[in-house]
């Protein structure tokens, strides 16, 4: 035993940030009362404590049966199990995929020669690829132009306790079931595979890339969230996979200003909202020095000007049926700086082709949408959420739980009406995933893309 002094009481000042406390202190004599405590007067007092510190081994035995362990990635498979995993993989082009991929003869060769460590390494292998397939996704991600969604699928499902899963069962298909796409869309393209005549090999290439597509989101989207297809140019809003509500939109032009793959939260919806013009426009464009210049011209158009610390001009254009986001905007940070929102140019969402946009999303019919999310997310009523947006001003309605949303990019999916239909290939996306689809099969491929976020300073004026 050893005797150390214990503190029973701490200054206040200590509590605090240094700069909290420094500013605590008065200047001088006759400075403003200090509202914080005062230090009170420290109190020590000897005690005795033990020199060895002793942990209960009963203690750590409860917390090492509580770690769950982890599943070895080659494990043993009996005979059984081995036939029904070459079964599926023999069957797997009906997922367009390539049963190749999946070291079939190899699996068939090791059932062959009966149970033993072999059979136990070449069937762990195949289980693992498929899954990564399935579960992930067969396109590597420098087949994935503009692709910035993370799937986070496989920590849900991680391929190890799958593999354990159904070794314990004995139902290897219905364990794979549980990666699977639920989504309509992915089931209504696998009938298309089924039905389409092996001559036609182009469509069925295509069905197979978007069926792929669909395997690089998350397996379950949400109960309620929003979904684009850009080349569609449609919003849904939906709920348990049903369309409750279509939008028509105008997405990004070709090229730097396209709209890249996102899945993102909604975090709230504001009404009459203001648009902080980029500096390449205020200064490049010289929008400042006209704003500055002619006052009538600026507030006509709802333009506000302030110079900066730096010298800068900051314009900033106030709500009002002119602004060029419209009377709404959904609130979605996000770093492509990428949001839904109006436009007072509605003529566009009447042309066929509609790659117009710097890179956000206008939609069509957006205060309907606004008022929609605002009683649904924001648990306004209807009267509250029309009286705010016809209020004129600046108002922010978080809501009470995110809401995700999706822009994605397929070429052949369902279309509002159910039909499934074909899209323009606009920003020229297929090809990487045709080559990728065709090619041999990659591993250890990254979760992530390499590709370099393009910034995108939003300009939703009407410059077409």
């Amino acid at each position: 035993m050893k005797t150390i002094r214990i503190s029973l009481m701490v200054a206040a000042s200590a509590l605090l940030p240094a700069t909290l406390a420094a500013q605590s202190a008065p200047n001088d004599a006759n400075g403003p009362e200090n509202l914080i405590p005062q230090p009170a007067e420290i109190v020590t007092q000897p005690v005795e404590v033990d020199d060895e510190a002793v942990v209960s081994t009963t203690v750590v035995d409860a917390i090492d049966a509580m770690a769950e362990r982890e599943k070895p990635l080659a494990q043993s498979w009996s005979l059984a199990n081995a036939r029904a995993l070459a079964a599926i993989i023999e069957g797997i082009g009906e997922d367009g995929l390539v049963p190749s991929d999946y070291n079939l003869a190899g699996l068939r060769s090791a059932i062959a020669a009966g149970a033993n460590p072999q059979l136990d390494a070449v069937a762990s292998k195949s289980f693992q690829f498929l899954v990564e397939d399935l579960r992930d996704g067969r396109t590597p991600m420098d087949g994935r132009k503009q692709w910035f969604v993370f799937d986070p699928d496989q920590d849900r499902y991680p391929t190890k306790e799958l593999m354990s899963d159904a070794l314990e069962s004995g139902d290897i298909a219905g364990v794979l079931a549980r990666i699977m796409p639920e989504h309509p869309d992915y089931f209504r393209l696998k009938q298309e595979l089924a039905k389409t005549p092996a001559s036609n090999t182009a469509r069925k290439k295509l069905i197979r890339a978007n069926m792929d597509r669909w395997r690089w989101l998350a397996r379950d989207l949400g109960s309620q969230y929003l979904i684009t297809n850009v080349p569609e140019y449609q919003l849904r809003l939906t709920v348990n996979d049903k369309i409750v509500r279509t939008y028509r939109t105008v997405v990004g032009k070709p090229g730097r200003t396209a709209t890249p793959q996102i899945a993102e939260s909604v975090e709230g919806v504001i009404f009459n909202p203001t648009w902080t013009v980029p500096q390449s426009i205020v200064k490049g464009e010289g929008l400042g020095a006209r704003v500055l210049g002619n006052p009538a011209w600026a507030r006509s158009k709802g333009y506000t000007a302030t110079r900066g610390a730096n010298g800068w001009v900051n314009v900033v254009q106030q709500p009002g049926p002119g602004n060029s986001l419209g009377l709404m905007k959904l609130d979605m940070p996000n770093r492509h700086a990428i949001f839904f929102h109006d436009t007072p140019s509605r003529h566009l969402f009447n042309s066929a082709r509609r790659a117009l946009s710097h890179g956000c999303i206008r939609t069509e019919r957006a205060t309907e949408l606004a008022i929609t999310l605002a009683i649904l997310q924001g648990g306004l009523t209807a009267d509250e959420s029309v009286a705010k947006l016809k209020s004129g001003k600046y108002t922010k309605v978080p809501f009470n739980k995110t809401m995700p949303a999706y822009i994605t990019y397929f070429t052949m999916a369902q279309d509002i009406d159910g039909k499934l239909r074909t899209f323009p290939d606009i920003y020229g996306r297929d090809a990487a995933v045709l080559d990728a689809m065709d090619a041999p099969r990659k591993a250890n491929r990254s979760r992530v893309t390499g590709e370099q976020i393009i910034p995108i300073e939003n300009d939703p004026r009407d410059l077409v």
